[in-house]
């Protein structure tokens, strides 16, 4: 059973009500699900392999279609028409996790120009988002250079560039970190603080538990018994839910522990994120 949405929104940007969904002559992959997106979280969806992630985010975004249940947003279902879809892409954009499968134009800035130029806007308005876009990103030098010439991380963020110049509210990442080295990640990681700062919300598929922890607020965890949605750092320390979400305990939450039991952190203090905040609580 889904836990009840705690949060004191009573309207959500984006959410699935009572959803479930199978693919063709498979079994259940979501049943009677309940999972909401509200505004200004960022909210890290985790979950073991075929746990239903990557379904629920297309779900969520308009890719697949359920089959009981509805889609809402902004409290009212979703119409499964080109005018609902359009209105649905216009504030949920989804960038998967392999960037080659969004990819497809020439150059950076035709592929980040797609979407906004389907939408029927002036050449000026998508000239602007374009460079908008790029700018966030933190590749405007690449504007003009051919997408197969491109690192993987550059890949990457011409991708989300691409989903970002249609001004979305909700933004949907599906393991944005993976294959990235260090400095990628971190990028990245600021790259989403900026957008956050700017309005977005962002939702985050990732199996990286101390990711997790650092970056969200939120986190929902996908078990065999539905989705557990709560606070980042008391979630994921329930050792019994992430056993069943087959996730591991954050070294985080694990510090934590340790220190508190030698008294050198508060009961109520906010248990390190990062080895920076680690190391600054044993100074």
């Amino acid at each position: 059973m889904n836990e009840p949405d705690r949060s004191t929104e009573s309207t959500a940007l984006v959410a699935l009500r009572g959803v479930s969904f199978a693919y063709e002559e498979g079994p259940p992959v979501l049943t009677g699900l309940d999972f909401a997106v509200h505004e200004g979280r960022a909210l890290a969806l985790l979950g073991r392999n075929g746990s239903g992630k990557t379904t629920l985010m297309r779900l969520l975004s308009g890719g697949l279609r359920p089959h009981a249940g509805r889609l809402t947003l902004g409290g009212e279902p979703v119409r499964y028409d080109r005018g609902g879809l359009t209105r649905l892409r216009t504030t949920v954009q989804l960038v998967v996790q392999d960037p080659d499968d969004q990819l497809f134009a020439a150059s950076v800035a035709q592929d980040v120009s797609f979407g906004p130029l389907n939408l029927g806007l002036s050449d000026a308005e998508v000239r602007s988002r374009v460079g908008e876009a790029l700018a966030a990103l933190d590749i405007a030098a690449l504007a003009d250079r051919p997408t197969h010439l491109l690192s993987y991380g550059q890949r990457k963020r011409a991708a989300i560039a691409g989903a970002v110049a249609m001004r979305p509210r909700v933004l949907i990442l599906d393991e944005p970190t993976a294959g990235l080295d260090p400095d990628g990640q971190e990028r990245l990681l600021a790259t989403l603080d900026r957008l956050r700062a700017a309005g977005t919300t962002v939702l985050m598929a990732t199996h990286d538990v101390d990711l997790a922890l650092r970056w969200a607020d939120e986190v929902a965890l996908l078990t065999p018994g539905g989705v557990h949605t709560g606070p980042a750092a008391a979630t994921l320390a329930r050792t019994e839910l992430l056993r069943q979400a087959g996730l591991r305990l954050p070294w985080g939450v694990a510090a934590a522990s340790v220190l508190r039991a030698r008294g050198l952190l508060a009961e109520s203090a906010a248990g390190p994120r990062t080895a920076e905040e680690l190391a600054a609580l044993t100074e």
